[in-house]
């Protein structure tokens, strides 16, 4: 049996969009005919669980139900002994991914911040996908810059903890991780600090070794589909007003399936 391919998204900063673009993807799959599998490891704040949640409240009063995922939220071990905590942690993302095996895709969102499980999805990646808000606060999580002649100095926390669970993916099963850094809510207008953003990140990305992307535009639409669960994707079958703003979003997230290149995916996305 094939093992399902594992994506994980990832970025220690919250409010980078990393459950936006979870759903997107999932949605984008299951629509392509995939079985998927998507674990939240941010159960306690549970943004994605939240839209998957909705997601089923609208697709139950449909006559035609939308495309799902199989979905499992995941809390932090409460053990107060760190090792046991670990141990557990580990244990029960083990457990759901075996769960969830039967899928060709498994997706998981980890929280905005650093804790074991997060780790531990991370080392099980085989696509690691960091969604980045356009801004130098956000780039901070992944390198020191100096000063405003912005001149890199070193890979920053984040960016040394996916190092850290390339290494463990290697020593564990020879496997690799596939990283991309995914900038996301990109502002329409051509400012001076877009354009620093692009040079620092090309450079960057041949430094710490991911592949740049661009992501998805900053739009009202993502946060207004959340509480229906609702994806760009679904807008037809909703029958929701298409504007031009909406199918630039969808040519957004095609772009993103091609350009991660998951296997067997990128002919049908093209």
């Amino acid at each position: 049996m094939t093992k399902p391919h594992i994506i994980v998204l990832g970025n220690e900063k919250g409010g980078t969009g990393k459950s936006t673009v979870s759903m997107h993807l999932i949605t984008s799959l299951t629509r392509m005919g995939y079985l998927v599998g998507s674990i939240d490891v941010d159960a306690r704040q549970g943004t994605l669980t939240r839209y998957v949640e909705n997601r089923k409240m609208t697709s139950d009063k449909m006559e035609r139900p939308l495309p799902q995922s199989t979905h499992i939220p995941l809390l932090l071990s409460t053990n107060s002994i760190k090792e046991e905590a670990i141990k557990e942690d580990q244990a029960n993302l083990e457990a759901a991914v075996e769960k969830l095996s039967s899928n060709a895709f498994i997706l998981i969102d980890t929280p905005g911040s650093d804790s074991s499980l997060s780790r531990a999805a991370h080392a099980m990646a085989d696509t690691l996908i960091t969604p980045l808000n356009d801004s130098f606060i956000d780039l901070d999580m992944l390198v020191r810059l100096k000063d405003e002649n912005l001149d890199i100095l070193r890979p920053s926390t984040y960016a040394e903890m996916v190092w850290e669970q390339k290494k463990r993916r290697a020593i564990r099963d020879q496997g690799s991780i596939e990283w991309f850094v995914l900038r996301n809510r990109l502002s329409s207008l051509n400012a001076k600090n877009k354009a620093q953003m692009e040079d620092v990140i090309r450079i960057l990305a041949k430094r710490i070794g991911f592949n740049y992307i661009p992501g998805f535009g900053e739009r009202v639409i993502f946060r207004e589909l959340f509480l229906t669960g609702l994806t760009v994707l679904d807008m037809e079958d909703c029958n929701m007003q298409v504007t031009l703003s909406h199918v630039s979003a969808k040519q957004e997230l095609r772009n993103l399936i091609q350009l991660i290149q998951l296997p067997g995916v990128e002919k049908l996305a093209a």
